[in-house]
């Protein structure tokens, strides 16, 4: 829901960033000195905050093998890694009866539940996607997948998928798969309309939450959705986690996603030389081999942390930067920022634009090189949803940085800034800055592309 500027100006003066890892890390500019580093590419990986560092540092010597050893520090750890999902669980909202898997990521979540469809279910996602939801479903020869256009409005969105299910086979498993917040313009989705559109033609729906979570409460049961799927290194938690909470049925009833200890409640040789195997029932029956116990802690603590500041404020916060950036680059003509839904959806701190007379890739650079601010340029695991918004913006191949286009397709890339819980006003403030004096004097150094990627030419 977009906040008033009165709520926002309030939100800056009473809400500070949290403190998060390397806020205060120097970095070399190539025209000499130092810089505090701005990080804002925090949609491909978020900072720890500190107390989900100092969290797993206080439980760093303690730690020890979990559902394993009858030893002390065993028995604190395995106590620790099912407290983890426990928060967890009060962090999404589950319901009774579900089950809150750790896995290694939001690919890793998604392509979990892709491995326990049932059989000729049908799975409809939007080409919007990320990488990470729209292919998963492809490794599945039993599986039918439809792809989905990009919708221009919310509505639209709703509208498209009732379509689509109002003319599948009733009698098939369905299952709708969706982004909470676009990893490329930062749009909210309508999740809520979404589910139930899902639910009235007898649809399931899993929500792919990795860039909402860290900017937006995400509650199962109030959104409606069967299943969430997110990564604990988008949530300042950067230790090799994801989950996947929602409905146990189909979980329960399909083999397990790797076999191995952990996943086995018992294992016993046959007379034919075989073995019978009974596997686990909850959550473990996913989760064969030792467990990541301080990625899942480091979830938790991100979880607690996010839960203690108050989303309310976070997100108050947060729409203060956000119409800061936008307003910046509203002042410079040569900027086009990418949007599915219009100026006026509602968003996350995640934009992506492009600037005219330059190549995506240079421009980044130059953002690195000359001013200390950290980006993200190309297209984002997001490719048809990027070549969509940029059908009409093609760069020139021979440029610095420039990508290769497939055969017969415009070379296309874009750039994308984004921010959260632990991003300082002077960091977006100095980028809008960088962009304003790009655009209008030009780069102060000259580059090279190396290995595909526009770098300063240290030559020069």
């Amino acid at each position: 829901m977009p906040v008033s500027a009165a709520a926002t100006d309030s939100a800056s003066a009473v809400c500070a960033p949290l403190p998060v890892l390397g806020r205060d890390v120097l970095v070399p500019l190539v025209t000499g000195g130092e810089v505090e580093y701005a990080a804002l590419d925090i949609a491909a990986s978020a900072p720890a905050l500190q107390r989900v560092w100092d969290d797993v540092a206080a439980y760093a010597p303690y730690y020890g093998s979990v559902h394993r050893g009858a030893g002390y520090l065993s028995q604190l750890s395995t106590d620790l890694f099912e407290n983890s999902r426990a928060e967890v669980a009060r962090f999404l909202g589950v319901r009774e009866g579900d089950q809150v898997v750790f896995t290694r990521s939001t690919t890793d979540s998604l392509n979990l539940l892709a491995a326990v469809l049932p059989a000729d279910t049908r799975v409809f996602v939007f080409e919007t996607e990320h990488h990470a939801s729209l292919l998963p479903w492809e490794q599945r020869t039993d599986v039918e997948v439809t792809y989905l256009d990009a919708p221009r409005t919310p509505g639209q969105a709703v509208d498209t998928l009732e379509r689509a299910l109002a003319e599948r086979e009733p009698y098939k498993n369905a299952l709708v798969c969706v982004t909470g917040a676009s990893n490329v313009t930062g749009e909210l989705w309508p999740v809520r309309e979404l589910a139930a559109a899902a639910h009235a033609h007898g649809a399931r729906i899993v929500l792919d939450a990795a860039q909402l979570a860290p900017h937006h409460p995400v509650d199962i049961a109030e959104l409606d959705v069967d299943w969430v799927a997110f990564s604990g290194h988008k949530l300042y938690a950067p230790f090799g986690a994801g989950v996947l909470a929602g409905r146990a049925d189909w979980l329960q009833e399909a083999e397990p996603y790797l076999a191995g200890g952990g996943a086995s409640r018992t294992v016993a040789r046959r007379s034919d030389g075989g073995v019978d195997v009974e596997w686990h029932t909850t959550a473990a029956r996913h989760e064969a081999g030792s467990p990541n116990v301080i990625g899942a802690y480091a979830i938790a603590a991100a979880c607690k942390a996010l839960t203690e500041a108050g989303f309310e404020n976070l997100v108050a916060r947060e729409q203060h930067l956000v119409e800061r950036v936008r307003a910046g680059l509203a002042e410079v003509p040569e900027v086009t920022v990418l949007s599915l839904f219009g100026d006026d959806a509602p968003r996350v701190g995640v934009l992506s634009f492009v600037v005219r007379g330059w190549n995506s890739s240079h421009f980044a650079a130059a953002l690195s090189a000359e001013y200390g601010i950290g980006v993200r340029d190309g297209l984002f695991c997001a490719h048809p949803l990027v070549r969509t918004l940029l059908g009409a913006e093609s760069q020139a191949p021979g440029e610095c940085g420039a990508p290769e286009g497939a055969p017969g397709e415009k070379s296309l890339n874009a750039i994308r800034v984004s921010f959260g819980a632990g991003t300082p006003d002077e960091h977006v403030d100095r980028f809008v800055r960088a962009v304003k004096e790009l655009v209008a004097d030009g780069a102060r150094w000259s580059y090279r592309t190396e290995d595909g990627r526009c770098v300063p030419d240290t030559a020069a």
